[in-house]
């Protein structure tokens, strides 16, 4: 889950620089002092506001695009912690096992009472 939370941001972040790319074009086309830019000044303010509109919506997106990453990051890790204290007390359950094992070897072979006699 991780993963795709950091593929969404990184898809989400190239949208917004192709975005930001789409702006500075029109802003140069409104700036532009050729007469064929003077005729289109109108649509290319429409392009602009749609541009800064869509702009808006993508921060937003990665905004909770980055909040969402960071959340999956904290569950992975509490997984991790819980998966290594599970390994932990697997590990010491069976260390104790054997300990018992060996105690129950001792006292239930025929040599060690003859031993403790």
């Amino acid at each position: 889950m991780e993963r795709m939370a950091e593929s969404d941001l990184a898809v989400t972040a190239q949208r917004l620089e192709e975005n930001a790319q789409s702006m500075n074009t029109v802003m140069e086309a409104i700036g532009s002092l050729q007469p064929l830019h003077r005729l289109f000044a109108q649509n290319y303010a429409e392009r602009f506001d749609r541009l800064s509109n869509t702009d808006k919506q993508l921060n937003g997106l990665q905004q909770v695009q980055e909040m969402k990453l960071l959340r999956e990051r904290t569950k992975a890790d509490r997984l991790q912690e819980n998966m290594l204290e599970a390994r932990n007390a697997e590990d010491r359950e069976g260390d104790d096992e054997a300990i018992y094992d060996l105690i129950d070897l001792r006292f239930s072979t025929p040599a060690s009472s003859k031993l403790q006699k």
